[in-house]
């Protein structure tokens, strides 16, 4: 990478914690010396403190553009200049684009698209399924619109009573008033609700970030009546590989399980797009994600 890098390189950043596992940098990286384009892309660790001075930075450094994940896909939006009509409904960004490289910065949503592409390229689609989504943060509320504009048939969304279910209530009421889709939230801690909703779903989505960093050893399912062989079991963590509710499902019947991977190569991939204007080697760089994990 240092051979491409010159006086002319422009930054690309990754704003999150944690954050140092994340597979975004190689990814980027990667794609632009395949392609020959003079960016970089690095991670910094940045959390709701420090996130107004970050992005204070983005426009005095004249950085291109930044991807935003947890637990600043919300807090940022007060910080930019205009969102996309995607990330104005979604309600959340993971993608920044410093437009023209002069400090206008517009907020995008590539989450929702990055997951449903995920799943079709395991051969599920979400048109016209029934499908139980926990987690109603930044990256549940996009697969909850995206799974909706695409034709769901019904998104049920479980989430703790915590200060993310007033806006679950407003994404509710957006895809219910917007698309064909039937929408509700309901607390997760009614596990009777939970339960019943899995069953009658085809498509088991966690959006919770349960199953990483602290939060490692624990799953919001551990009742192996709940897994059943023809539910798909899609964890949007990828980082460990397996994250408990996978093994789990795997190890009581399931029989196509997904980890966030394909979910963040295929997001990664649009986020590109409107980073450079150029679209990425997708099939170069899915390989060499893949075959290294």
């Amino acid at each position: 990478m240092s051979e491409r890098l010159s006086g002319h390189t422009l930054l690309i950043g990754l704003i999150a914690t944690p954050i140092r596992h994340s597979l975004s940098p190689k990814m980027h990286n990667e794609a632009f010396a395949k392609l020959g384009l003079d960016y970089a892309y690095l991670a910094f660790e940045v959390g709701n403190d420090e996130l107004e001075d970050a992005v204070k930075g983005i426009r005095a450094l004249g950085i291109r553009g930044a991807n935003v994940s947890m637990p600043n896909k919300q807090a940022i939006i007060p910080y930019l200049d205009e969102l996309s009509p995607a990330a104005e409904l979604i309600g959340a960004v993971n993608t920044v684009v410093n437009k023209d490289g002069e400090g206008h910065l517009v907020g995008h949503n590539t989450d929702g698209v990055g997951a449903v592409k995920a799943l079709a390229s395991e051969g599920v689609s979400v048109k016209d399924q029934i499908i139980t989504l926990a987690g109603a943060g930044g990256a549940g509320t996009a697969i909850a619109v995206q799974l909706s504009l695409d034709g769901a048939k019904e998104v049920r969304i479980f989430n703790p009573n915590d200060p993310t279910y007033a806006n679950a209530e407003k994404t509710v009421e957006k895809i219910m008033s917007k698309t064909d889709t039937k929408a509700s939230i309901t607390d997760i801690d009614n596990q009777e609700a939970f339960k019943k909703s899995i069953a009658e779903s085809s498509i088991y989505i966690d959006a919770t970030g349960v199953g990483m960093g602290k939060l490692i050893d624990l799953s919001l399912i551990n009742d192996p009546e709940v897994i059943r062989p023809d539910l798909v079991v899609f964890d949007v963590v990828y980082s460990p590989a397996e994250t408990k509710l996978l093994k789990f499902a795997r190890a009581n019947g399931a029989k196509k399980t997904m980890n966030g991977l394909g979910m963040m190569l295929y997001q990664g991939a649009a986020a590109f797009k409107l980073f450079t204007g150029e679209d990425m080697t997708v099939d170069y760089i899915h390989d060499l994600l893949f075959n290294d994990k």
